[in-house]
Parts: structure tokens; sequence; C-alpha cells
């Protein structure tokens, strides 16, 4: 998926927004501002949003000085999403489609984003949950669940694309319902926003349930020339991808294979590129599946 117009408002916020969550230093802010403005006017809008916002995520860090300025927001909402997890997992047992209700639960977690305008970061995960169990499944709807139960069944190798930390944790409930042994996980290998790290990945506990990686970029996505030759090959060969979020959605959406799309669309023009709402959460499977 290109970069549109209609984005540049969104990394603008991005580069204002962003840091002063961190600094009450208005020459730092526009600093920021003044670098990413001239990034855009330069940018080839034919590459994914998500190769500009690891540019964005860079010049932030760089200018506030420090290299994961959303390291305590992570670890935060790591750690309220672990607080439910036992209780979760217990309704999953409980639910009369336990594998459907994981994937709502990964689903729903992928609300919780810095980056995007509609991301949720109130901390109010319960509540999230709630919403997420009981709203209409954009995409493919609940038969796209359940075919997707049916492929990862029949599946001996599952690569799953992780986005955000705290929805990390959610995905773990999705991860323990899959063939043991099949799931590899990957990370991105660098600080961007709040996207999900070895360390994000490691606190949730996935490296119990699934063999963790790294994607070879620090980017809010997985644009395939610039990922690691290690993620590309898993990508090429396992039986079964299943991206999470909007990130990965915008740079896989093109991609040479099949690939399961998780996601809430927080935005209008990922929105008309799925042929979704905003606020949708969406199980999109491949057009053949």
């Amino acid at each position: 998926m290109r970069t549109y117009v209609d984005c540049m408002p969104c990394f603008m916020n991005q580069a204002i927004r962003g840091p002063r969550r961190f600094t009450d230093d208005p020459g730092v802010v526009e600093a920021i501002g003044r670098e990413v403005a001239a990034e855009l006017a330069r940018y080839d809008f034919h590459d994914p949003p998500p190769v500009l916002g690891g540019t964005v995520n860079r010049i932030i860090s760089r200018h506030l000085g420090v290299r994961d300025p959303y390291l305590d927001e992570k670890r935060r909402f790591n750690g309220l999403a672990l607080e439910l997890l036992p209780a979760l997992r217990e309704r999953i047992e409980r639910s009369p489609d336990p594998f459907e209700t994981a994937v709502r639960l990964a689903v729903a977690g992928n609300a919780i984003d810095f980056g995007s305008p509609g991301g949720r970061t109130d901390g109010r995960l319960a509540e999230l949950i709630e919403e997420a169990l009981s709203a209409d499944v954009a995409g493919g709807g609940t038969a796209a669940i359940a075919r997707l139960g049916e492929a990862t069944a029949r599946a001996g190798s599952i690569l799953y694309l992780a986005d955000n930390a705290g929805e990390i944790v959610l995905d773990r409930l999705l991860i323990e319902r899959l063939p043991p042994g099949a799931v590899t996980v990957a990370v991105r290998s660098g600080p961007v926003i709040n996207d999900a790290l070895r360390a994000d990945a490691e606190q949730a506990g996935l490296n119990e349930v699934a063999a963790v990686i790294e994607s070879g970029v620090a980017m809010p996505g997985t644009p395939l020339d610039l990922c690691s030759a290690d993620l590309r090959e898993r990508f090429r060969s396992a039986d079964l991808v299943i991206s999470k979020g909007q990130g990965n959605f915008e740079t896989l959406s093109e991609a040479p294979r099949a690939v399961w799309f998780l996601l809430m669309i927080k935005c209008e023009v990922v929105a008309r590129h799925a042929g979704c709402a905003v606020g949708d959460l969406v199980v999109l499977p491949p057009a053949a599946a």
C-alpha cells in the first residue's frame, strides 16, 4: 500500500503531539516538526507509510536524546495486559468457541496504538476487551475466523507478525490456541513508537509458547525488501502467515503470498484500502482462503 497525501497530517501529528509526551521545550518540538515537514516534502509516496514512520521516529528520538521514548509506556501496557491474562484465559476456556474468543481478544489488542489517530492510549483495557467480544467482525466476519482456525490446524509452520506492546500479551492468548511448536513470532529490531521488541515478547512470555525472531527493521510495519534475509525466508516458506496491526497491513497488503490480516482500522486511508470502516475489528482472509 502506497502513502497518500491524506497521511501527511498524521505524520505531522506524530511529530508534534508525540514529543510533547516527553518534553515541554517548545524549541525541541518545533525542530522536530520542521525536520519531519522537510522529510515529507521529499518522501517518495510510492513507499508504504511505515517506511516514513521509521524516519519520523528516528528524528524524534534524536532530538529528545532518548533511544526508546516509549519504553515506560510499553512496559506499563504489557503489565496492564498481564494482570488481565489469567481471567481472559479462563474466559476463553469457558466460551462456546474458544478460538473465536482468542482471535477477538488478539484483534482488540491492536487498538493499543500511540502512532495512529484512532489508537487507544488511555489504558482502559478491560473496557476495550468487552467492546471487542461483542462487536461485529469486519473483513470476512466470523466465518473468516472459523476458516482461520481450520487453516492453522493444518499448518506445520506459522509466522506471526506482531505489532504493539500490550497487544502482544493478548496475542499470546491466540498463539496458545495454535499448534504447539509451529509458531514463530516476529517483532521489531529497534524502538519505534510503542511497537513490540524482543524484550516486550519476553515480558509477555511469548518465548515460552513460540520462537521469537526480529524483523530486521525499526519501522512500524514489515517492508519485506528492507527486512532481514531470515525474515524474508520465513515469510516465503511458512505454511501460514498471520499479520497483526495496521502498519503490517500497510506494508504487506500487496505481498506476493497469502496473508491473514488481523487489525483494528484506525484511519480513513487504511479503511478505504481494506474496504472497511474506521473503528472496525477486522479479520481479513487471503482472497483464495
